[in-house]
């Protein structure tokens, strides 16, 4: 698991929930409408859009998708348990992501545009330098 605390934009951060989710099945219109958002319910882990907004377009499969404008905040919670994550507004589309990813998270995090690869790449030094650090101890 690692912790994630960074800026993020509500586009990065919903092209990384359908990532995550509903790639393989969303219709192409929902996945370039900036708009449209994916939820799922509680057993599934969790996914929920807080917005001023929000109508209920389609479900498919164990995805509900949504309109969403002026988006607050979303809740991101994987199947497994192993991640789990929110995006909060800051100002207008920008905010902030903070929570526990996995390693598969990271890819898509980092694939959506929410993380940078500067910020994988010094996350991955981090991690060699305190393997040293405790191969020495």
């Amino acid at each position: 698991m690692v912790t994630i605390d960074t800026p993020a934009s509500l586009e990065s951060f919903r092209r990384f929930v359908i990532s995550s989710t509903c790639i393989s099945y969303a219709p192409r219109a929902y996945l370039e409408d900036i708009e449209v958002f994916a939820e799922r319910g509680e057993d599934l882990g969790s996914i929920y859009v807080e917005a001023a907004d929000k109508v209920t377009l389609k479900k498919i499969r164990d995805i509900t998708f949504v309109n969403g404008k002026d988006v607050l905040g979303i809740i991101y919670n994987s199947k497994s348990g192993n991640t789990s994550l929110k995006w909060r507004q800051l100002k207008r589309n920008n905010g902030k992501v903070t929570g526990e990813a996995s390693a598969n998270s990271l890819a898509n995090l980092s694939e959506s545009g929410v993380l940078t690869i500067e910020w994988v790449e010094n996350y991955l030094k981090k991690k060699s330098a305190e393997a040293k650090t405790e191969k020495t101890s």
